[in-house]
């Protein structure tokens, strides 16, 4: 292991989406994360395409077989965080819930990662990133002006799931640290994109921001914030706020300068748009690129997700790493200490059961008698 979080040791409670993510993100700096999975794969020769699961090793428990959860409490002794993302009161039912888990080990940081969080009257419902963020003001913010558009994931699964869950367990970590007392980390995708929205509602309470999509400065409603298409079908994407950037696009477009003066004015934003989408349609998407990549005028192309790893800033910073036959995100953060590191690809469930259960102090024979008792299973 190397990284920051080199020694810190998380339990993954496998499950979807974000909580997989979080535990991703703590291995790629270091921390040495075992995944606690279901059941065995089978061993192939390719490696699953799966980044959520690298850096990390995993142990197949079969949560409902009896005795089974006391084989994860001997792991969690050791531990300084725990993830889980079940349903309020699945961990509880399963034997592994934090009154349990803290009775093992006081200072650990159990993460509890869903959608509608712990309690409220969601609190048990199924739901998906579409969902959370809908109730909290951010879905209907983003879109077109006749309807919203699901922002993929990202939002609600991911920065207000994944990244406050890992925001709050270096927390918990760190008070742990000092005090030997751990904490329960309640971490809903509700609460976390209302989270991330502060600047949006503090806009809208000085009067700046509309409940209107495309009608407000960085939604795509002001002409120098949006995407325009070119002459061969590709796309650019504009972000001149500032005077100065404005000012740039203006000349790189060879647009009407006295526009300059009428930059924030919203009665001339119509005009400006289709002028500047006139403008746009005039060349391919590479000959914008060029044009305006050695300005400030906060224009660069729309790549697709196949085209990004090689363009060459993301090569020159190694953005994307090849690994598992397939480019992924490299690790993020960076840090002057040393470069994160993707020690390993991922992982098939139940692949290192047997030696994450030696290094636990299980001899081979107790081993044994766990595979042979179901509780754990090896993958082969």
């Amino acid at each position: 292991m190397s990284g920051p979080l080199e020694g810190v040791r998380v339990i993954e409670l496998a499950g979807i989406g974000p909580g997989p993510l979080a535990g991703q993100l703590l291995a790629d700096l270091g921390a040495n994360v075992i995944s606690i999975d279901r059941k065995a794969e089978q061993l192939q020769a390719d490696r699953p395409k799966d980044a959520n699961r690298r850096n990390k090793r995993s142990i197949a428990v079969n949560l409902k077989a009896e005795g089974a959860a006391d084989i994860v409490l001997e792991l969690c002794a050791k531990a300084d965080m725990l993830i889980e993302g079940f349903r309020p009161g699945v961990a509880e039912r399963l034997g592994l819930g934090p009154e349990t888990v803290h009775g093992v080990n006081p200072a650990l940081v159990y993460g509890r990662l869903t959608g509608w969080g712990q309690t409220g009257p969601l609190a048990a419902r199924a739901g998906h990133d579409i969902n959370y963020i809908s109730i909290t003001g951010a879905l209907a913010a983003i879109g077109e002006a006749g309807r919203p558009v699901p922002p993929l994931n990202l939002v609600g699964d991911y920065a207000g799931g994944s990244l406050m869950l890992v925001f709050g367990l270096m927390a918990g970590m760190v008070r742990a640290k000092m005090s030997g007392k751990g904490d329960v980390i309640d971490a809903a995708m509700t609460d976390g994109s209302v989270a991330i929205m502060s600047l949006i509602h503090s806009l809208r309470a000085s009067g700046i921001w509309q409940d209107r999509r495309e009608a407000n400065l960085i939604d795509g409603g002001a002409p120098f914030y949006r995407c325009y298409e070119t002459s061969d079908g590709g796309f650019m994407a504009v972000g001149a706020i500032e005077p100065q950037f404005f000012a740039e696009l203006l000349r790189g477009l060879e647009a009407d300068a006295s526009w300059e003066e009428k930059q924030y004015d919203q009665s001339a934003w119509t005009e400006m748009e289709a002028a500047f989408a006139d403008r746009f349609r005039r060349r391919t998407r590479d000959a914008w690129t060029a044009r305006f990549e050695a300005t400030d005028a906060c224009v660069s192309p729309v790549l697709d997700m196949a085209e990004a790893p090689h363009h060459p800033h993301n090569r020159a910073r190694g953005t994307f790493r090849e690994l598992d036959g397939y480019f992924q995100p490299a690790p993020a953060p960076r840090f002057s200490s040393g470069e994160s590191e993707i020690r390993r690809g991922a992982f098939f469930q139940g692949e290192d059961t047997t030696a994450i259960l030696k290094e636990a102090g299980f001899d081979e024979t107790r081993i044994a008698e766990m595979i042979n008792a179901g509780q754990v299973e090896q993958a082969i």
